[in-house]
C-alpha cells in the first residue's frame, strides 16, 4: 500500500478539500485527523452524510464519476496520504486479494451509510445522537484508537445537527438529557459512553463486526 502514495498533504481545520460539483480531485488515505463528506440543500442547509478517520480511503468515487458528488472537508487538522491512480489500477491486477479487500471495505461503507440512513429516518432526536456516538466510538475502535476512557469530540453542536438532522438547540437539549441519564459523560470536547447497551437500545444500534470476512479473498500473490 506505502508503494500506492505518491505524496502527503496537511489541512487546517475547516478547509474545504473537494467542493460539491467540483472537479473529483485526487484519491487518498486519512493518516491523522477526521474529515467528513456533506451536500448543501438549496436553502443553504447541509447535511453532513460521512465522518473519516484514520485508515478512511477517500475519493474512490472519481473513479466513476467526473463531477464531485459531495463535498470533502477536514472537520480537524488533518494529514492525508495521495494515492496514484495508475498504481491503483494495477494493484488490482497484480494484487487481487489487496483489492478484494479494498472492495470489502467499501462494502462495509455501504452497509454503513444504511443504517445512518435508517437512523435518520426512523429514530427519536435521542435514538440519532445515541446512534452517532456508537457509530464514532466503533470506527475509532476500528482503527485501533483508545476510546474506552473517553474519546475528544471534535464536532460542536452546528456538526451533530448536520449529522443528524436536528437543530443545534435540539442536539444541545439531547445530549444534556443523555448525560443526565447516565448514559454518556462530557468534559470539555471529550466524551465516555458510560453505558453503551443501554445507549444502543435508544439507538436501536446494530453493532457490526469489528473485523472484515476473509474467507472468500482470494490467494496472495
Amino acid at each position: 500500500m506505502d508503494s500506492l502514495t505518491v505524496s502527503s498533504r496537511h489541512y487546517r481545520r475547516g478547509t474545504v478539500i473537494r467542493p460539491e460539483h467540483g472537479p473529483t480531485g485526487d484519491i487518498y488515505v486519512v493518516v491523522s485527523g477526521w474529515l467528513f463528506c456533506s451536500a448543501l440543500l438549496e436553502d443553504g442547509r447541509r447535511q453532513i452524510v460521512r465522518l473519516y478517520f484514520r485508515g478512511d480511503l477517500l475519493g474512490l468515487d472519481s473513479l466513476a464519476f467526473a463531477e464531485a458528488p459531495d463535498a470533502v472537508s477536514a472537520l480537524t487538522d488533518a494529514d492525508v496520504c495521495l494515492i496514484d491512480r495508475a498504481k491503483l489500477g494495477t494493484l488490482f491486477a497484480e494484487h487481487p486479494r489487496l483489492g478484494a479487500l479494498l472492495f470489502a471495505v467499501q462494502q462495509v461503507d455501504r452497509v454503513t451509510l444504511t443504517d445512518r440512513l435508517t437512523s435518520l429516518g426512523r429514530n427519536s432526536a435521542r435514538g440519532r445522537v445515541a446512534a452517532l456516538l456508537l457509530w464514532i466510538a466503533s470506527r475509532l475502535r476500528f482503527a485501533d484508537l483508545p476510546i474506552d476512557e473517553g474519546f475528544a469530540l471534535p464536532l460542536t453542536q452546528e456538526e451533530i445537527g448536520d449529522l443528524t438532522g436536528l437543530t443545534a438547540v435540539h442536539v444541545n437539549r439531547t445530549m444534556r438529557v443523555l448525560g443526565e441519564q447516565g448514559l454518556i459523560r462530557r468534559s470539555g470536547n471529550m466524551l465516555t459512553i458510560l453505558q453503551p447497551e443501554r445507549l444502543a437500545r435508544i439507538a436501536n444500534y446494530n453493532q457490526r463486526r469489528e473485523a472484515i470476512e476473509q474467507t472468500w479473498l482470494p490467494a496472495g500473490r
